[in-house]
């Protein structure tokens, strides 16, 4: 599962604080904690300039669902092992965290990365001429435009003087791939094989069911969900099916 975050930094220090979290396990993070607002005030900066409705978009985050038994693995190696195969691909910061919800039924990992590389040698836009910014930090053309009715500037806006550095950027533009279905489908077959390389058990092995084939894949139930018993027996016929075109299959293979 993957979501969009708008607020990163909000977001990295909930699933990472052993106060918020109840059965928290393990935390890894590549990058320092100042990573995070430098990547937020770039990604708003941008936002607005691009003009876009809506909200930004500042991070992603994966949940990877794991098997109840590896929990009995070294909880910092098992963490930094799956965050490894997503860094071994993607060379951009994250922060991942091991957990289990309350009642102790759902282990999972908690994986927030940015859209963005890190540049190589850090970009500084000098102002070649006076340039002026209105209180949503947006550039507007003339210094009237941020002018209160007694010509002072209005608190919020912003004056930058030719030849002053208006603008610095650490990161590169964001990588359209982490937004596709491609991403979200390459992930899954990573993970699964992740997971599939240290289960000892093998009715814990996954598999990805492809779109159009013969296996159903079964449904996470939320917390609080009124329909949770719905789901259960629903999820338990979706197993009895896919254990029988498992027999099927292996039927066909001896023919």
């Amino acid at each position: 599962m993957e979501s969009k975050l708008h607020n990163v930094k909000g977001r990295v220090s909930y699933i990472s604080s052993p106060k918020r979290q109840e059965n928290l396990y393990a935390v890894f993070s590549s990058v320092e904690d100042s990573y995070w607002e430098l990547l937020a005030e770039q990604n708003q900066r941008d936002f607005i300039k691009s003009g876009t409705d809506g909200t930004c978009i500042k991070a992603r985050e994966l949940i990877i669902m794991l098997p109840p038994s590896l929990i009995d693995f070294d909880h910092e190696l098992l963490l930094k092992y799956f965050t490894s195969k997503f860094l071994e691909k993607y060379n951009v910061g994250c922060c991942a965290a091991l957990h289990h919800n309350k009642a102790k039924t759902n282990l999972h990992i908690h994986l927030i990365f940015s859209e963005r590389e890190i540049r190589e040698e850090v970009e500084r836009k000098i102002a070649s001429r006076n340039m002026f910014y209105n209180e949503s930090g947006k550039h507007v053309r003339t210094k009237k435009e941020i002018l209160d009715e007694d010509g002072n500037v209005r608190p919020g806006c912003k004056l930058i003087k030719k030849g002053d550095v208006y603008e610095i950027n650490y990161f590169q533009p964001k990588k359209a791939e982490f937004k596709s279905n491609a991403f979200l489908e390459n992930m899954k077959h990573m993970m699964t094989d992740a997971i599939n390389e240290i289960v000892t058990d093998e009715n814990e092995k996954l598999q990805v069911f492809q779109k159009g084939g013969p296996y159903l894949a079964t449904k996470k139930i939320g917390k609080n969900n009124p329909k949770e018993a719905e789901i259960r027996t629903d999820n338990y016929l979706r197993q009895e099916w896919n254990r029988n075109v498992d027999c099927l299959q292996v039927l066909r293979k001896q023919k």
